[in-house]
């Protein structure tokens, strides 16, 4: 015969594993709560994922964030700078990625368009994206290359002349067609968002093509 005793220590044995194993359930229900919470998010876009990093290139540098240099005031275009004649600028064509032929590739496409190639070359650095770098005389000429890509970094360097460099990175976006480039003669060009007056950005140090690697030549 059981005696009283027993029944209610088991019964007590039973009610703290039933104690338990809520706990346990109740953790576990609140855990995946969570994770699907924090999925929900990252697949709206809400929140990025901590694992979504970007593939990089074996001895590509990672590129610095440079401030883009606003438009300057032009004399007798209140409205706002207009840009220049693609003839009037001068571009060097510079690859600065692992791909060869890319400095020709585009010398394809923006001298059809009248731009004036003065140069084609390697620079001995690797970047991931295309840049355009310019000094502060170049400023407009930059911005009307820079409207003939769909997004690209501008970078203000310290050269004295209006002749714009474009360093074609591991990543680089090809020219948009013609008919999508939205530059005209008698439309002003626009700043770039967050563009700060390029009397108070340091220019950085202006980049040189590589002797070691191909001399830059003459474009024909």
């Amino acid at each position: 015969m059981t005696s009283p005793g027993y029944d209610q220590a088991r019964v007590e044995r039973r009610r703290r594993e039933h104690e338990r194993q809520a706990v346990v359930f109740g953790v576990l229900i609140a855990f995946l709560a969570v994770c699907g919470i924090f999925a929900l998010a990252v697949y709206s876009g809400a929140i990025s994922s901590p694992f979504n990093r970007p593939f990089t290139t074996v001895g590509v540098a990672e590129q610095e964030t440079y401030p883009a240099a606003c438009l300057p005031e032009v004399k007798g275009q209140p409205d706002g700078a207009l840009p220049t004649a693609y003839s009037d600028v001068q571009v060097r064509l510079l690859n600065a990625s692992t791909e060869s032929g890319l400095a020709s590739a585009h010398e394809s496409v923006l001298a059809d368009r009248g731009f004036s190639i003065v140069a084609k070359g390697n620079v001995p650095i690797k970047l991931q994206e295309s840049e355009i770098r310019f000094g502060r005389k170049g400023i407009v000429q930059a911005y009307t290359l820079a409207a003939q890509f769909p997004e690209i970094r501008l970078v203000l360097d310290d050269r004295v002349d209006r002749k714009v460099d474009l360093l074609i990175g591991e990543e680089f976006e090809a020219p948009l067609d013609v008919e999508e480039v939205e530059v005209a003669s008698d439309k002003p060009l626009l700043n770039v968002e967050g563009c700060v007056p390029a009397a108070e950005i340091e220019p950085e140090k202006r980049i040189e093509p590589s002797a070691t690697d191909d001399e830059v030549q003459p474009a024909k």
